[in-house]
């Protein structure tokens, strides 16, 4: 027999214990289907309560039922939104790092402070109006305009005119951008949490875009090229994209109806992950290399087992590999060590034969440690194969943080001196 109750708002931390609360079934089915969490299972010894324990993911959802699930990041909200900012748009934030370049207002929770930035960035965009461009238009007519499409024409009329079927360009607001930033807006309008005043201004930026067409839910978002033309769309799109990509996630098991939980999503893990390529990338041109993001690779001759490293750095001109380097959004374990990451360290440093491999973490006892591997041949230098490991303290200032990335990639140039 199932138990149905209702349920107030529930709040949780990353990676923090479970919680028991009162759940609708239906509810904590959805919950656990959708995969937001780290785990979701009916409490044993409470009946109509499910056990509710977070993993990576941070921010808010709300249930079919209505209930509304709050996770909270280890991370402090400004910080956070730093390192989205300057994973997004780095360029920016390299040259002004005093909060990055996504304002989040006084809000200390992820969502509003989201709702903030996002509305805060369309208002930038349109302050010198709508951006207008040409979109190709393919209609039924009266009269002729812009170009015959003769086997539309064949195929729906033939024999009769009019109506014709054309095709021209049309000067409009209904571009891509401006379909973006309105979905954006639309999509923070319906998801819990988001402050009355931020949401009046969410809805005053969607009657200035109402002049282009919604997007359809569960289609691609349509693309745009960054250009002169829209460079003050840039930010907002950017931000925009992310709210879009991180919100209602859908699941369709079999047999069942679809289960939808409605909210906005970061996933710590791949923010962090990001943020140390971007950083790492950026940080390294100073030294006249390039860097390769998820750099596809085997482990064996037969090409069947892959590896991804998170980024390998190489020479100028993209041809040798001098350093690899894999994120881990991990907290360090006691005695320091992590095997499973430094065994995959060592398999990326043996198939792109280097002489070191280099782990980043989220948080650690010391900023830098490194392990010689034993029965590794002793390199020109020589010194064995080593394994480095460098932590990061993410409640840090910007700056301190991107001054750790520009000691960490000096230390990855080194490595050019070595291999020469």
């Amino acid at each position: 027999m199932s138990v149905t109750v209702s349920v107030a708002d529930v709040t949780l931390r990353e990676y923090g214990p479970a919680v028991s609360v009162p759940l609708d079934t239906a509810d904590g089915r959805a919950l656990a289907a959708a995969g937001v969490l780290e785990s979701a299972t009916p409490d044993p010894g409470r009946d109509g309560h499910w056990l509710l324990r977070a993993g990576s993911r941070v921010g808010a959802v709300r249930t079919p039922g209505g209930a509304v699930v709050r996770i909270m990041p280890k991370t402090p909200v400004r910080r956070l939104f730093f390192l989205l900012g300057f994973s997004l748009d780095p360029a920016r934030a390299w040259r002004n790092s005093s909060e990055g370049t996504v304002d989040t207002g006084a809000h200390d929770n992820v969502l509003p402070a989201l709702a903030h930035a996002v509305e805060r960035r369309i208002d930038a965009a349109l302050r010198q109006g709508v951006l207008q461009g040409y979109r190709e238009v393919e209609e039924s007519g009266l009269v002729v305009r812009g170009r015959l499409r003769e086997t539309e024409q064949i195929r729906r009329h033939f024999g009769r005119t009019p109506p014709v079927e054309i095709v021209y360009d049309a000067y409009t607001a209904d571009t891509a951008e401006n379909r973006i930033l309105r979905a954006a807006a639309e999509q923070l309008l319906r998801l819990p949490g988001v402050p009355a005043p931020v949401r009046r201004r969410l809805a005053h930026q969607r009657v200035r875009l109402a002049d282009a067409l919604p997007l359809i839910r569960g289609q691609e978002l349509p693309l745009w090229q960054p250009s002169r033309l829209n460079a003050r769309y840039q930010p907002a799109l950017r931000l925009a994209e992310a709210v879009l990509r991180g919100t209602s996630p859908e699941h369709r098991p079999a047999g069942a109806s679809p289960l939808a939980v409605d909210g906005f999503l970061l996933d710590m893990n791949k923010l962090f992950e990001d943020f140390v390529t971007v950083a790492l990338r950026e940080a390294l041109r100073e030294h006249g290399l390039t860097a390769r993001l998820q750099d596809p690779h085997h482990l064996d001759l037969a090409g069947l087992v892959r590896m991804r490293p998170d980024l390998v750095v190489r020479t100028g001109d993209g041809r040798t590999p001098l350093a690899v380097v894999d994120a881990k959004y991990k907290v360090e374990k006691a005695d320091g060590l992590h095997n499973a990451d430094l065994y995959q360290a060592l398999a990326y440093a043996t198939v792109l034969g280097l002489r070191e491999a280099h782990l980043v973490y989220a948080a650690g006892r010391r900023p830098e440690c490194f392990h010689e591997v034993r029965g590794t041949a002793a390199g020109p230098h020589g010194r064995a194969m080593r394994l480095y490991q460098h932590s990061l303290d993410l409640s840090r200032d910007p700056e301190q943080l991107l001054t750790a990335f520009r000691e960490i990639a000096g230390h990855l140039a080194s490595g050019r001196k070595e291999a020469a």
